[in-house]
């Protein structure tokens, strides 16, 4: 039997599941998890963390080489108590991997997990996916593209796009939610000398926050309760794998690259002070021009840079940073806090400091026209029949035709519109089109919000929204998945693909370059 009729059994083997009728929105309840609330650590007493930052195993000509084990490790989140979680280098999040334009990067991901979930007892097959890249379609983390325990699958990243904050996550058919729950997320930061010429903080004044949010068992283990299939909504909020956490802050500017990386949590932050926030960066990069904010909608998945000055405030004070909860989530006690920062005294560099009016005007997707595209499409995200869909269609159908249904097949060298609407009541989805980068023209008829004003690979799609895109397809061909980054909703199964089209060219396939198993070659 081959491996695509293994994963079609798998596929129907767990499509029997019928989802609820309408749920409340932003029901408030004390706790999700089963441990007593008294328990769970108190907000703002843990110290703020980085992640670690991988190193190469060796460098040749004009590429960089890395090794990353996906295994099983122990931390601890409730204070006393062990929780199992799976990590990157057993490491949650991820160590961050730093790359620069024009160095290609190989990742060789080692799938050192159990042979079953300790669980809810699924095999943890893996599918990386490095969320932002432009990679060929055997390396963009294909959902059924899967590779085992016991085996392991060299990622090649080629970074010839602009800067940006991209993050590696799991994207293994059917199992996303609950892998990427267990930790199997990191960040990925492309550099490039625009970026760097900038008087931007740098340094310890560039910041990574990786947000999530979990629920944990009486013993401390990771509760997944995936609320009839509507999503996983824990209780508690974790910042760089911090529940909560404080961070010390000098009296000057700070760059916070946020990444939402909860499996279904969508949030609205704001600074308790009611101070301003400026955003830098969309997914795709920076902005063309700096946008002041004092509060914003952040969807999965979705990346967002912000600089926030301190130098307002008072040596001793603390800065809360909030989420006021946009609608259809579900909400607990201390969701609407997620990390203080605690103004110190001490003396710092007064060099890149600032923010320049201009930053990136030049952006492919920020300087193509409207009147360029030569079609529109339309792609309706619903719930119908029990199931999660796009265009009436889920990946069980792109199973089901042997990995040949399609949603669209642009054209290389076209432009296209596409509209995404959500008519689905009760419900928001963060939608994610691989390896393209877009501008939101449109958001209900109105001009892009001021947050998403730069290009972007995931757009937010709440209750009865709808968005047009202006997308340009200029390189690349092959198939690539789009999706709602609500995990449980693409696991359950609101995911589809689309086609990239090169008459001169043939296209590689998904499953080009598979995994195989240990012990390891040469790497």
């Amino acid at each position: 039997m081959s491996r695509r009729d293994l994963l079609k059994l798998s596929v129907f083997a767990g499509a029997a599941v019928t989802l609820p009728l309408e749920r409340s929105a932003n029901a408030l309840s004390a706790s999700a998890s089963r441990i007593a609330q008294s328990l769970l650590p108190a907000p703002f007493t843990t110290p703020f963390v980085r992640p670690p930052v991988l190193e190469p195993v060796r460098r040749s000509g004009t590429t960089d080489y890395y090794r990353i084990s996906m295994q099983p490790a122990r931390t601890e989140f409730i204070p006393g108590l062990q929780t199992e979680v799976w990590g990157y280098n057993g490491l949650v999040p991820g160590p961050t991997i730093k790359a620069v334009q024009g160095r290609d990067v190989v990742v060789r991901q080692i799938n050192n997990l159990p042979l079953v979930h300790p669980t809810l007892r699924y095999t943890p097959w893996t599918s990386v996916h490095l969320h932002g890249s432009a990679s060929l379609p055997e390396y963009d983390g294909y959902a059924s593209d899967i590779t085992n325990p016991g085996q392991y699958k060299d990622y090649r990243y080629p970074n010839w796009q602009n800067a940006r904050t991209l993050w590696y996550h799991d994207h293994g058919v059917h199992h996303t939610a609950e892998n990427v729950l267990m930790g199997l997320a990191g960040l990925y930061q492309l550099s490039d000398s625009l970026d760097a010429s900038l008087p931007l903080p740098q340094g310890e004044f560039d910041v990574p926050l990786i947000v999530s949010d979990r629920m944990f068992n009486t013993d401390g283990s990771l509760l997944i309760d995936r609320n009839d299939e509507a999503g996983v909504y824990g209780d508690v909020i974790i910042v760089n794998g911090r529940p909560w956490p404080a961070m010390p802050v000098k009296r000057r500017k700070y760059r916070f690259r946020i990444l939402n990386a909860s499996v279904s949590r969508s949030y609205k932050w704001s600074l308790d002070t009611g101070g301003p926030m400026t955003v830098i960066a969309t997914d795709a990069g920076l902005v063309p021009a700096p946008q002041k904010v004092t509060s914003f909608r952040h969807g999965v998945a979705e990346r967002y840079e912000v600089v926030i000055d301190f130098a307002k405030y008072a040596v001793g004070q603390r800065v809360v940073l909030r989420n006021t909860s946009p609608k259809n989530n579900i909400d607990f006690v201390n969701v609407d806090k997620v990390m203080a920062f605690d103004v110190v005294g001490d003396a710092f560099p007064k060099t890149n400091n600032s923010v320049p009016a201009v930053l990136f005007p030049g952006h492919e997707a920020m300087v193509v026209q409207e009147s360029e595209a030569v079609r529109t499409r339309r792609f309706d995200f619903v719930r119908a029949g029990g199931r999660w869909t796009i265009n009436g269609k889920t990946w069980d159908d792109v199973v089901a035709s042997d990995f040949t249904s399609v949603l669209a097949t642009p054209t290389i060298g076209d432009v296209e519109i596409w509209e995404l609407r959500n008519l689905s009541g009760g419900w928001h989805h963060p939608a994610h089109i691989h390896f393209v980068d877009f501008r939101v023209l449109t958001r209900n008829g109105k001009p892009a919000l001021a947050h998403e004003r730069g290009a972007k690979d995931v757009v937010f799609l709440g209750e009865n929204e709808s968005v047009r895109l202006l997308i340009k397809f200029d390189h690349g061909r092959g198939k690539y998945m789009m999706h709602c980054h609500n995990l449980v909703h693409e696991d359950h199964d609101m995911m589809g693909q689309f086609e990239i089209l090169d008459p001169d060219v043939p296209a590689d396939d998904p499953f080009d370059d598979r995994a195989v198993f240990l012990p390891e070659r040469e790497l």
